[in-house]
């Protein structure tokens, strides 16, 4: 279950594969491949789009309004896509996705993230297995007119997102000397989720759509991709192109939930 040197490394990329035996990459090749992409990686992950908006010379990362405005407008186009098409992602997409989730926050800089491709057909029908048992589960939890709701409601895309991504956090790792967490070791795993929804965003400037599937068994899920054990998974995420584009979130389009304003998130002391 060791990593590649490269992946423990606290520059290269964390990323890993679960591919059907015949076609997996060799250690070295997935080694050669995330330091060739460091080597260039985070200036081309952020400017390969030519319409990327440069700062002022001399500006120190201010950006300018209209780059402001298009900023926002990302954060409300991001949304949880559970209907996808099914053609693939560009060669090379997805590592440059990847490349940007790696520039996340991370306590003590320990960027604990894991990524794994599942790519294999057994391991990706385990992972919708897990999906339909904890999803029976949790419409079991309701009933009545909730329940019947549920029942309806379109909560993974797990059968048609070309790329399905798997998160881990590494509970172990060395990097980072625990700085920043040892009064919350939750920090870790939070490190983690910033770098999902860094992810998230990266995706969706690309046109890519991301689904984060959470009824799902992680036990089994981790057991099923046959990562270490000290990895505790922190997301199941669909990528791919969607199949529609709405600006409102589905759950409120389905009648299950409207979101609230600030004002009833906002505490002042």
């Amino acid at each position: 279950h060791a990593a590649p040197a490269a992946d423990r490394r606290g520059g290269h990329c964390r990323l890993f594969h679960r591919r059907p035996a015949r076609s997996r990459r060799t250690a070295e090749d997935r080694g050669a491949r995330c330091a060739g992409a460091h080597a260039g990686g985070v200036s081309r992950a952020l400017t390969d789009r030519p319409d990327t908006a440069a700062p002022e010379p001399g500006g120190g990362g201010v950006f300018d309004a209209a780059f402001v405005a298009r900023f926002e407008e990302l954060l409300a186009w991001r949304r949880d896509v559970r209907r996808f098409r099914t053609d693939p992602l560009p060669d090379g997409l997805l590592e440059r996705l990847l490349q940007a989730a790696h520039l996340a926050p991370s306590v003590g800089n320990s960027q604990p993230w894991r990524f794994v491709t599942v790519e294999d057909a057994a391991r990706r029908e385990a992972v919708r297995a897990s999906f339909r048992r904890a999803n029976q589960e949790a419409l079991a939890s309701y009933s009545g007119e909730s329940a019947r709701l549920y029942a309806t409601l379109k909560l993974e895309g797990l059968t048609d997102a070309p790329v399905q991504l798997a998160v881990f956090c590494d509970e172990e790792t060395g990097q980072g000397a625990g700085l920043g967490r040892r009064s919350m070791p939750e920090m870790l795993a939070y490190s983690c989720v910033c770098a999902v929804n860094t992810l998230w965003l990266a995706a969706r400037a690309q046109g890519v759509g991301l689904g984060w599937v959470s009824i799902l068994e992680p036990e089994r899920v981790t057991s099923a991709l046959d990562v270490p054990a000290s990895w505790r998974l922190i997301a199941y995420l669909c990528l791919g192109y969607p199949a529609e584009e709405h600006l409102d979130p589905e759950l409120e389009r389905a009648g299950w939930q409207r979101r609230s304003g600030l004002d009833v998130r906002w505490l002042h002391r």
